[in-house]
């Protein structure tokens, strides 16, 4: 994988670092202004920070719940199976006392309209939510990792038996990068009642 170089989003209130061959999507489309979007200019790999309305203890009981909440919430609206395969507690390296969570799952397009063949055999999902409860704002970190045919080695990919492949393996070098230098240096950013 290529090196990695920090990264400004929102106007540098945040600060990470991403890979060197990632581009931000803003420059070629628009994006929503909760949202930053980057994208290997080599593969088929993104990367998506948004800004979401805190999830409350009416729509979940627990952070993990939250977690899934929004994984539900990013699927929901796809015909889509999704298996969300491993739940862990994750590490800001620069926000320690910053509650953060991780997710693996997979999604499984249905079929285009007519039978029509999916464009990817799957999406992995290496999701990151950070909690900031002051703030009322989660946000959520998402490696989105397509599968395309003739693209990956499909006998190296079986995650019921813990095997992941080469494009997820790559994708959490990623995502624990992220964890390790991800950093909120304007809390301005998030808008208070």
């Amino acid at each position: 994988m290529a090196g990695f170089v920090p990264a400004q989003l929102y106007g540098g209130a945040i600060t990470v670092e991403l890979p060197s061959v990632f581009g931000d999507v803003s420059l070629i489309r628009e994006v929503p202004d909760t949202q930053e979007v980057w994208l290997d200019r080599d593969g088929f790999t993104s990367v998506i920070f948004d800004l979401t309305e805190r999830v409350d203890e009416s729509q979940a009981s627990s952070d993990e719940e939250a977690l899934k909440y929004h994984l539900q919430d990013m699927v929901d609206d796809s015909n889509d199976a999704t298996h969300c395969w491993q739940t862990s507690a994750a590490v800001l390296a620069r926000m320690p006392n910053v509650p953060a969570y991780a997710l693996v799952a997979t999604q499984h397009p249905a079929a285009g309209p007519g039978g029509r063949k999916p464009q990817a055999d799957f999406t992995a999902l290496l999701l990151v939510l950070i909690r900031l409860v002051e703030q009322k704002t989660d946000i959520i970190i998402t490696v989105n990792v397509p599968h395309v045919p003739g693209e990956y080695p499909k006998e190296e990919v079986d995650f019921a038996a813990a095997k992941q492949g080469p494009l997820v393996d790559a994708a959490a070098t990623i995502k624990q990068r992220i964890l390790e230098t991800f950093e909120i240096k304007d809390f301005g950013l998030f808008v208070s009642e």
